[in-house]
């Protein structure tokens, strides 16, 4: 195991920067998650580290050593892919072993490695199977031992649950995360799956455009975003974003949302006209609170214990929509608890805490 320095690592393709410079220490033993949309560079760090992809600048080190230079071979690393990259024509027990025969380690002692780690991750019983006859989630088992039995000093894992359906996946995120507490690898993540990063990582990196955006752990991304990026891009549903301009009430400043007044006198907000207002989902409730408002809902969605409950709320939606830069958005949404039926025709009463508002800088885009 080793700590990872990288500093001031960038990528360039020719004129085209793709990874702008890059600077993270990550502790002996911490699992960091690169997260991000499409194309902004999460990949290609991770290929760097590995030495997949030579930088165009910028130094890595593991420990002391400095690898910047180093062949993939060299750098003590196990990759994980998310499309398995088992050898079809080998059983379960000679792909797991497959790097230490290449290694010519003895096989008493392959042997012992393969049967630990199949044993750690229930594979145990598949050893003499091929690939063919394993389902997706046991072919990422045992792409993993492959990376364990190893004993690397960090794990490089690129989006290993992509290829895996919803169920598996959730069960897969679980089996890596007690993988990681049993073994204590230093590993880095790659995904695009905010869930996978918010559930896994001991920190997240957020990156857009091949910069990094914030880099904390999960709960002070999702209490504590830096930017108006970062609060887009944490949440599942995603956080409801209104501009709306600021006025003093004589007790302090208020923002107007849903024709009602809410104080921001918790924000500083001297010298702006306008805000960017961004509400959780979940922190809109059904029935009267400290800032209340009517609505009619455009499509109610239920998820059995919970529902959500989609509205607009005249010119504010379009800034919903612009904001969100998402075509397909079906509005504002509230997640509220409820088990019965709340029929579409209807008008319903929402709330919400000025307390648990989010207040951004229209021109900078950052948390105020």
């Amino acid at each position: 195991m080793a700590k990872i320095s990288i500093k001031d690592v960038h990528k360039n393709y020719g004129s085209l920067n793709v990874l702008k410079k890059f600077s993270l220490d990550i502790e002996d033993g911490e699992f960091v998650v690169l997260v991000g949309p499409s194309g902004c560079g999460k990949s290609t760090m991770l290929k760097i580290l590995a030495g997949l992809e030579p930088a165009s600048g910028g130094t890595i080190a593991f420990g002391d050593k400095d690898v910047t230079d180093l062949a993939p071979g060299d750098r003590d690393i196990a990759m994980v892919f998310q499309n398995y990259a088992l050898y079809p024509h080998l059983t379960v027990a000679q792909n797991i072993g497959f790097g230490l025969k290449m290694r010519k380690m003895a096989q008493e002692e392959i042997d012992r490695r393969v049967a630990d780690a199949a044993r750690t991750l229930a594979v145990d019983t598949y050893l003499q199977r091929k690939p063919k006859d394993l389902s997706g989630g046991q072919r990422q088992r045992v792409a993993l031992g492959r990376a364990i039995v190893r004993e690397p000093q960090a794990f490089m894992m690129d989006e290993p649950l992509s290829n895996l359906d919803a169920k598996l996946r959730v069960h897969m995120r679980a089996e890596i995360g007690a993988l990681h507490k049993r073994v204590g690898v230093t590993t880095v993540y790659v995904t695009h799956d905010q869930v996978e990063a918010m559930t896994m990582a001991d920190r997240v990196v957020i990156m857009r455009e091949g910069e990094i955006q914030q880099i904390a752990d999960p709960d002070t991304l999702f209490q504590h975003p830096d930017s108006l990026f970062v609060a887009s891009f944490i949440g599942s549903p995603g956080m409801n974003f209104l501009t709306a301009r600021v006025a003093d009430s004589g007790n302090g400043p208020v923002v107007k949302l849903f024709g009602a007044e809410a104080t921001v006198a918790h924000h500083d907000v001297r010298g702006l006209s306008e805000v960017i207002v961004g509400l959780r989902p979940e922190h809109l409730s059904l029935g009267e609170g400290p800032v209340s408002f009517r609505v009619k809902p455009t499509l109610i969605e239920s998820l059995g214990s919970e529902k959500y409950v989609y509205f607009s709320e005249g010119e504010h939606h379009a800034s919903f929509s612009s904001r969100n830069e998402d075509e397909n958005s079906k509005g504002l949404i509230a997640r509220v608890s409820h088990t019965g039926t709340l029929p579409e025709s209807d008008e319903l009463v929402l709330s919400f805490n000025p307390e648990n508002l989010y207040l951004f800088d229209p021109v900078t885009e950052k948390a105020i």
